[in-house]
């Protein structure tokens, strides 16, 4: 089963109509959506001047069959501990919200779709090679 994670700029890409998040989101068996990232994306509506549109779409890709909302568990708290502790060891750090968005991803074995290069220091975590770039990393 081919599962993708979407980080919150995935999402914007998505939503905007970013052809190549679309291609991934369309062959992926199942789509995962952080408790983390679908905090992050009420944070931007709600500094936005569209919060009820952006909701209602971000809901209504939300309720398809194929999306699937990741909680933070136990589970997750223990691989968050591992990815922040190596990333200071390596003296590497992140924001805490993407060590939590690791942490899931890693946490699912999901492939993590995000625009952001920082997420490559992350050891072990399964990344999605852009369009126009080599193989994912780790």
């Amino acid at each position: 089963m081919k599962t993708v994670l979407l980080d919150t700029n995935a999402f914007t890409a998505l939503f905007q109509g970013e052809v190549a998040v679309l291609d991934v989101v369309a062959k992926a068996d199942c789509v995962y959506a952080s408790a983390i990232v679908i905090g992050e994306l009420e944070a931007g509506f709600r500094g936005g001047s569209r919060y009820a549109d952006n909701l209602a779409v971000l809901d209504r890709f939300l309720a398809k069959p194929s999306v699937e909302i990741l909680q933070v568990g136990r589970e997750t708290g223990e691989c968050f501990g591992r990815v922040k502790q190596a990333l200071k060891a390596k003296g590497t750090p992140i924001p805490v919200n993407d060590i939590w968005v690791a942490a899931q991803c890693m946490e699912s074995g999901a492939l993590l779709v995000s625009y952001d290069g920082h997420f490559d220091v992350v050891d072990g975590l399964r990344l999605w090679s852009q369009p126009g770039t080599s193989t994912p990393s780790n």
